[in-house]
């Protein structure tokens, strides 16, 4: 039942986000890093096209109508910024902000959630947890929420960091608040639509798949509906001493679940519907599979994750290929960054490659394979970084720590 109804989610996601050649939300149109871009290996180093200075933040950059917007605190001041940029040249068309309370959490100032664009709005979730609605075209401000304090929640020890999702008019964000755990507001208005769940936040995204969305929380895997009804919970969380650090963004892919901690490793859930219930059921586990925050993706039967631990001493990330049924590695690559990596599958169905984007600024393409780690090319691209990139007409827009950049990669 969920195989059928995949592609009705697949459109809806597409509706809420924009046109599939946009990459206007957190890990691309259909929030699975998947474009149907092609990329062919390079030869040589890659150049960027153009490079623009930016405040601080790890939030990534989305792509619109021709139009990149990156979100960020502006040096020296206790604010949140979105800027809007030329996608071809690099000029600045606007850069707009707001004030709020100080917050210097470690590992970077600045937002840490990457905007989502639809239907002439950019909608932001800063690190104090306020959710604003930019006019695409101008960078006003139609409204604005104060989450944490309109729901009495607390911030997260890095800051809010969940990526909001627009669906079927609606705003989706993660917040923690009691009997407000997840809250839909109204993209028009920034009304409250619905709340749902006791759920405490974490660090990660929602999808929407299958007619539903798809959760990781301070304590469970969860499925909601479109409006906010409990389908399915499964406990799982990733706990650093006292603190939630559960980042990775789920998957679904057919009927499976995967979802990944930087502590408690991997699981996979088999979904089930019958009579309009659902029900989840865990079909493995795999604790060596530690997603700190890069999120899986999966060509075919396989899916390919970067796996670490929450180290400061010596941190080093290894990427493997996994079978998705089981759980079992079929092959890895240690030492392919630090902490974080970003994998993008890019190409039609059959001839797919896959971008990754290392913490160090290097770009590497790679072929799919279930029993080796082939690189077809591979070249630095930028400085540190923990951004995403988004790939649009063969151009790779990213963020390091001090730019904005946009590489060609044709």
């Amino acid at each position: 039942m969920l195989r059928s109804v995949a592609p009705l989610s697949l459109a809806l996601a597409l509706a809420a986000t924009g046109a599939a050649a946009d990459w206007p939300q957190f890990l691309g149109p259909t929030r699975d890093d998947t474009t149907a871009e092609a990329v062919e290996p390079w030869k040589g180093d890659l150049k960027p096209l153009w490079k623009k200075p930016v405040g601080e933040a790890h939030s990534s950059p989305v792509v619109a109508s021709g139009v990149v917007y990156a979100f960020y605190q502006p040096k020296g001041k206790n604010a949140d910024a979105l800027a809007a940029y030329d996608a071809k040249t690099g000029d600045l068309l606007w850069e707009k902000s707001y004030d709020r309370p100080e917050f210097k959490p470690l590992f970077g100032n600045g937002p840490r959630s990457t905007p989502a664009v639809s239907n002439g709005s950019v909608f932001t979730l800063g690190g104090t947890g306020v959710l604003a609605c930019w006019d695409a075209k101008t960078g006003e401000i139609s409204w604005k929420v104060d989450t944490l304090k309109e729901f009495n929640a607390q911030n997260l020890f890095f800051g809010i960091s969940t990526s909001p999702i627009v669906v079927d008019g609606h705003v989706v964000v993660m917040v923690g608040g009691k009997g407000a755990g997840v809250v839909a507001f109204d993209a028009k208005t920034g009304k409250t639509a619905w709340k749902a769940t006791d759920e405490p936040a974490s660090y990660s995204s929602p999808v929407f798949a299958g007619g539903q969305f798809i959760f990781l929380t301070g304590a469970n895997l969860l499925g909601l509906s479109p409006k906010g009804e409990k389908l399915w919970a499964v406990p799982f969380e990733g706990k650093v001493g006292q603190l939630v650090e559960s980042s990775a963004t789920p998957i679904k892919v057919g009927d499976v679940v995967l979802g990944s901690t930087v502590t408690s490793g991997s699981i996979g859930l088999g979904l089930t519907e019958k009579d309009g219930k659902f029900a989840a059921h865990k079909l493995w586990a795999n604790k060596k599979l530690t997603c700190y925050f890069s999120t899986p993706v999966a060509v075919g039967e396989y899916v390919y994750m970067v796996n670490g631990a929450a180290s400061i001493t010596n941190p080093t990330i290894t990427l493997r290929c996994v079978e998705l049924a089981t759980g079992k590695g079929a092959w890895e690559k240690a030492g392919v960054g630090k902490y974080h990596a970003a994998i993008v599958r890019c190409g039609p169905p059959g001839k797919e490659r896959l971008l990754m984007l290392d913490d160090n600024g290097v770009l590497t393409l790679f072929e799919p394979s279930a029993t080796e780690f082939k690189v077809l090319a591979k070249s630095k691209v930028c400085d540190k970084t923990w951004a995403h990139p988004a790939l649009v007409d063969g151009h790779l827009y990213l963020r390091d720590d001090n730019n904005l950049v946009c590489v060609p990669v044709k």
